[in-house]
């Protein structure tokens, strides 16, 4: 069976001055997330805006844990970054 899990992250980042830089802030983030959970991520609101952004997750396992898990474990590391603050989290699992 296959278990799919997205997971819609609303962020506001932090003395960001411009889009310029919520997108270089973004892309490193982004890079580093799909790197070591290998899942799939863009970003998918708050476009226009400076310090504001919507990231969605995508995370495909055989097990519910494992999707679970891995959510779990993003969101633990956006909240270890320094210039982010996690506003609201929506998890689905399907």
């Amino acid at each position: 069976m296959t278990i799919v899990g997205l997971g819609t992250f609303d962020v506001h980042i932090q003395g960001s001055q411009s889009l310029k830089e919520k997108r270089f802030i973004l892309r490193s983030i982004k890079d580093r997330i799909s790197k070591h959970f290998n899942v799939s991520i863009a970003e998918t609101g708050h476009l226009d805006k400076w310090q504001r952004t919507e990231i969605a997750v995508a995370v495909v396992s055989g097990q519910r844990r494992s999707v679970e898990k891995t959510l779990d474990s993003i969101l633990d590391l956006l909240d270890r970054e320094s210039e982010l603050r996690v506003i609201n989290v929506q998890t689905e699992i399907y």
